[in-house]
């Protein structure tokens, strides 16, 4: 077999926070002996979330066997979800933004046995729907836990409680045409309907105003992604929350932005 040197996209300062983690979690557990310290755990956690490296390749890697590497992944994976924080503490800094968008992405997923809840008729593949918060500047703030595919945007957002918690802050919210009827401090596009067949100048001017600043979320979704294992999950579509919180706290620290 043969093995080549490589490069992960993300500052030390991220390797150190989850390693600290790992090494704390130890402590707590009083393990005596593992196969690896707790920065190559570290290391092997974010080659497979920010390089999408399988389990058979990280196990070369890392001279340790195929469920070892996946047991490991698994325990990083937990230790940074559990930190992730919740809507309630999100809106804590999403309320004192100037304004916020609103936006969904689907995270592609292998077909599962029950594959009907997770078929996005909109994006015509299965995926779970994760809704995305962000800044005026695109920077991602807040990602929400994931749902089955089929989930409309606006649905999911609801189901999250997303709507009201922003409308009750009083959050200025941008969204696509997705949230039509969202209601509350939720912005949308207008929209050609069997009434208004064409749209106003002045209503033209205003979606192209609204566009502009909604392009900027779509940065923060392209973030999300640089994560590679996110490009399509393989593993079981309940784990996908997991994931994303864990992602979620690792670009913070990597941003250097709300981390704790």
């Amino acid at each position: 077999m043969l093995s080549y040197p490589s490069t992960i996209s993300l500052s030390s300062r991220t390797l150190n926070h989850l390693a600290d983690r790992i090494r704390s979690h130890r402590n707590q557990r009083r393990s005596r002996w593992r196969r690896l310290d707790a920065g190559r755990q570290a290391l092997l956690a974010l080659a497979h979330l920010r390089n999408g490296d399988t389990y058979t390749r990280l196990a070369a890697g890392f001279a340790v066997g195929v469920s070892t590497a996946w047991r490991y992944v698994q325990e990083a994976v937990a230790l940074l979800a559990s930190t992730a924080d919740d809507l309630a503490t999100a809106m804590d800094r999403i309320r004192r933004l100037a304004y916020a968008i609103l936006d969904g992405t689907l995270i592609p997923i292998d077909r599962v046995a029950d594959q009907r809840p997770y078929y996005s008729g909109k994006h015509k593949r299965h995926g779970v729907n994760v809704q995305v918060i962000t800044d005026a500047a695109g920077r991602l703030v807040w990602a929400s836990p994931a749902l089955p595919g089929s989930f409309h945007d606006l649905t999911a957002a609801r189901t999250h409680g997303i709507i009201e918690a922003l409308t009750s802050s009083d959050v200025m919210t941008f969204a696509d045409k997705g949230y039509q009827g969202a209601g509350g401090s939720v912005h949308t596009p207008f929209k050609r309907r069997r009434f208004r067949p064409k749209l106003s100048r002045r209503q033209k001017a205003v979606n192209r105003a609204h566009a502009k600043i909604r392009a900027r979320g779509e940065r923060a979704i392209a973030t999300l992604k640089t994560w590679k294992v996110l490009a399509k999950l393989r593993c079981c579509p309940r784990r996908a929350t997991t994931i994303v919180q864990a992602i979620l706290v690792l670009h913070h620290v990597d941003a250097n932005r709300y981390a704790g």
